[in-house]
This record gives C-alpha cells, structure tokens and sequence, in this order.
C-alpha cells in the first residue's frame, strides 16, 4: 500500500514536478506570507480592542443614543450655524497641537426645545467614535443634590463616597458636558459658586474641555453663576452658540387651547399679583 508521499511524489512525476522532498523552499516568500498573515491578525486584535474601548466609553458617558447629527432637523438659521460650529470643533481635534495647546469651552443658550442638548450629545458621540474622547454628560441640578445629599452624615447608601467618585471623574473626563445649568435658578449659593468655579479652573489648568448648556441669556448667565465662577469660563477659549429658532418638543395642548387659557382669569403656576 503507498504512503501518502509515495502518492504525492508519483502525482508530481505525473506532472512533471519534482517530489515534494526535492523542491526548494522559497524562505523569503515564506517569510513575507507569515509576516502579512500575523499583521493582518494584529489589525484584527487592534480593531475589536479600540471598538471595545469605544464601547465602554459611550457606556460611561451617559449620552442619549439618539442626539446624533443624523436625527437633527436643519429646520432654522440657529441649527444650521450651530452644526457649523460643531463640526469645525470636532474638525479641530485633528490637530495634536490645537488639542493640547489650551482648554475650550462650548456655551450653548437659549429657550427650552430649541436642540442645545442634543446638538451636544452628536458633537460627543462623534468625538468618542472618531478620536476616542472621554466624555461624560450631566445635568447640573442632579451634580448639585447629590454634593447636598454627601453633607448628610447619617446617611447609609454611602452617598459621600459616590460623589467624591463623581466629582473626581468630574475632574478627568476629557469632555464635560453640564445641562441645565442655572435651571430655575435666579443665583447660585456662594459655596456651590465656589465649587463649580474650583472645578472648572482645575479643569483648566488639566487641559479639558466643556460644553456648557443652559436656559439663560449670557448676561443672567453671569449673575447667576456668580463673579468667580464665571471668571473661571472666560479663562477658556471659548464658543459661544446661541439657538432662538422654535421649540423642537411637541406640545400637549393646541395653539387654540393654550391661546384660549392665557386670556382666562385662571391661576397660572407662579403668577404674581
């Protein structure tokens, strides 16, 4: 009975080869196979590690999956600018220099519904998707109890612990998103001042960047955030993005509705008389 090489040896006679034990070894093209094979294999690990750290940075972001430059409606002049903006400062990131070279600070402002939130959710999930930013989005207000709630020493759910956690990642994400900044608030309390102020100058001096979301014109801006903390925003390189176009969210009641109750004697929530 033969041998699969007696076999293989009588197929190359057949062929008019020589036998696979006779043939010379092209080493080099060897070489040259294996070293494409293992580079492909790198770029495959490569790949599924920066999808996998990409991943994980949406997950810690806390973003809206759907504010993303697809889902917004270029419907008003403000929009439009505003995309502008965005995209040019996400182009920027392209520059190692530009990137390293000082702290920028977004503000957007204007009416509730006009799209500043989700305007800035696309510019972070972008950011994260393409440069592999950290970024880490929250409303003010939530940041503010939970500092109140940390005081509370009786407390049992380790409420002090968690916000040092939060107020040290506050300090290290590459991109800080806050919303609702000032929101129902005429003034800040001069110890939040104070700390939002140390915050935002640290991050200055790290080189970390933050978009600023807010309901109030720039001057009330100010008054509300108080002289040092707002000193703090003007140490950036800033951008400051207004939206007065219409509101985007849908409404409960009809233009004829909501006509027809403002003309009525009917309480409304915070009249003043």
């Amino acid at each position: 009975m033969q041998s699969i090489k007696n076999k293989i040896d009588q197929l190359a006679k057949t062929l008019g080869r020589k036998p696979v034990d006779e043939q010379p070894v092209d080493y080099q093209s060897l070489r040259a196979v294996y070293e494409q094979q293992a580079n492909n294999d790198i770029k495959k690990l490569q790949l599924q590690a920066k999808k996998e750290r990409i991943h994980n940075i949406h997950g810690r972001s806390d973003l809206n999956p759907k504010w993303t430059f697809d889902n917004l409606v270029e419907d008003s002049d403000d929009v439009i600018e505003a995309i502008s903006i965005a995209k040019s400062f996400i182009a920027a990131h392209d520059d190692v220099d530009w990137r390293q070279s000082g702290s920028h600070m977004m503000i957007f402002y204007g009416d509730y519904g006009r799209g500043k939130s989700h305007i800035a959710g696309a510019i972070a999930h972008e950011l994260i998707d393409q440069y592999e930013i950290s970024v880490l989005y929250r409303q003010l207000s939530t940041l503010l109890e939970m500092r109140f709630s940390s005081f509370d020493y009786n407390a049992q759910d380790n409420i002090g612990e968690k916000f040092r956690e939060v107020n040290q990642e506050l300090l290290n994400v590459d991109l800080l998103i806050l919303d609702e900044v000032c929101v129902n608030e005429t003034i800040l309390k001069k110890n939040t001042q104070s700390w939002l102020g140390n915050l935002l100058r640290q991050r200055l001096v790290n080189h970390k960047n933050c978009i600023l979301i807010t309901n109030h014109n720039l001057a009330e801006l100010e008054n509300a955030l108080g002289h040092y903390c707002f000193e703090s925003i003007k140490e950036y390189d800033t951008y400051r993005v207004q939206f007065s176009g219409p509101s985007r969210r849908k409404t409960l009641a009809t233009e004829a509705e909501e006509t027809a109750y403002s003309n009525t004697n009917a309480y409304h929530p915070n009249q003043i008389k």
